[in-house]
């Protein structure tokens, strides 16, 4: 459990029904920035995800696998079967003592379970809930279920993702699930602050396919004008030219020439033959000879190092950077200097290291990562001092099955 308790968030209570990555994520989000996050998993075996990469030599540690371990660092962990009266019952206190309930069931999945926001909004009428859902939870897709490349493929990102020649490429980074995760977590701090006026709680639904039409912000506008639908290009812009990756001599370097000025840099830099047309002073003429300045530049970074033409990019101030793999960026200077790359240490004493929160805060102290919890590591702890139970009530949960501890 996080314990800075000058967290942007500490004071908060989030009831996590989460299960898999983009529920989880929002959670893990709001865990770091300090809100107390409790865990509602199943007796026994816990939410699904803890057995995912569980048994690696490689990603795992303690019996969990690197999604377990990074998703629900600072969590708390209670054991509930929310489909007995008497888990219910024990979860509706819960709410009574709770700011969010978090999920990302399917549409429908909580009403079914009586755990719906008319519901629980009856027993704490300041609760703010928010489901996570493929399509939402209205439209004529609601019951279809969605993972992240369902989402990425018929959001349209895809089909602009990759060289022209090739087929629709997927982004590498899961962004139809984290994005769902990312803006649960903005909803419900939005729901917070309305809260402060209304003394309400509200619902929020956040389904990833409209995310991913968010996401795909100008360009849409751009399409919604003109009737244009834009294709794949690779690396390149649309707009922008020089603006690519460029292979040298060990590896790769992005440039983003945005303009006239920075191109004028660029040439001056790389006085290749090519470039000193003087029409190419304008971007329009720059934009018609696109392939012929992407082959020149290309030619003539082949010759060195990443490490040659980032000095001279970064000495002309020209916006560049390397083509990281994940070694290289997670021991970027930057990186490390911004503590993107934290320790985390497990209840044997072992440090995993995994990536921190991007959000930095001048009043608050960086937030501190505590390991992640065995199933219902916190039963007996959350319902004997949060909701007050005595040790035989607690016994005679346990017995009916409804609270593991």
């Amino acid at each position: 459990m996080t314990s800075n308790k000058n967290a942007p968030l500490a004071g908060l209570t989030v009831l996590d029904l989460t299960h898999m990555l983009s529920g989880p994520y929002g959670t893990m989000t709001l865990a770091d920035l300090g809100a107390r996050t409790i865990k509602i998993e199943p007796p026994g075996e816990g939410e699904g995800t803890r057995k995912l990469l569980a048994e690696s030599p490689d990603y795992a540690r303690e019996g969990m696998g690197a999604y377990f371990l990074t998703l629900n660092r600072g969590k708390e962990s209670i054991a509930l079967d929310l489909k007995s009266t008497e888990g219910r019952s024990v979860f509706y206190d819960l709410v009574q003592h709770a700011d969010i309930v978090f999920d990302n069931f399917t549409a429908g999945v909580t009403r079914r379970l009586g755990i719906d926001h008319d519901t629980l909004a009856a027993i704490n009428p300041r609760i703010i809930t928010c489901t996570v859902s493929g399509f939402g939870e209205t439209g004529p897709d609601t019951q279809r279920p969605a993972f992240d490349q369902v989402v990425q493929a018929m959001g349209g990102g895809m089909s602009i993702t990759g060289e022209p020649s090739m087929p629709p490429t997927r982004s590498g980074i899961p962004i139809g699930d984290l994005g769902g995760g990312i803006f649960g977590a903005m909803g419900v701090l939005a729901a917070v602050v309305a809260r402060h006026s209304t003394g309400k709680g509200q619902h929020v639904d956040v389904s990833m396919l409209d995310v991913q039409i968010s996401l795909l912000n100008y360009m849409a506008t751009m399409h919604l004008m003109s009737g244009h639908v834009p294709d794949r290009i690779g690396n390149g812009h649309f707009v922008h030219v020089p603006y690519n990756v460029y292979a040298t001599k060990d590896g790769h370097v992005v440039v983003a020439c945005i303009g006239d000025a920075f191109f004028e840099r660029f040439r001056e830099m790389l006085p290749l033959p090519t470039l000193l047309n003087p029409a190419y002073a304008r971007q329009p003429a720059r934009l018609a000879d696109k392939a012929l300045i992407d082959a020149a530049i290309g030619e003539a970074f082949a010759t060195q190092s990443t490490a040659h033409w980032l000095d001279r990019l970064r000495g002309a101030r020209i916006p560049c950077g390397p083509v990281n793999d994940f070694a290289q960026a997670l021991s970027d200077p930057q990186v490390l200097a911004r503590n993107m790359v934290v320790s985390m240490t497990l209840d044997s004493g072992e440090v995993v290291r995994m990536p921190g929160n991007p959000m930095k805060f001048s009043d608050s102290a960086e937030a501190c990562y505590a390991a992640p919890p065995r199933v219902g590591r916190d039963s007996q702890r959350i319902l004997s001092e949060m909701l007050g139970y005595d040790d035989d009530r607690i016994d005679a949960l346990q017995y009916a099955g409804a609270v593991g501890v």
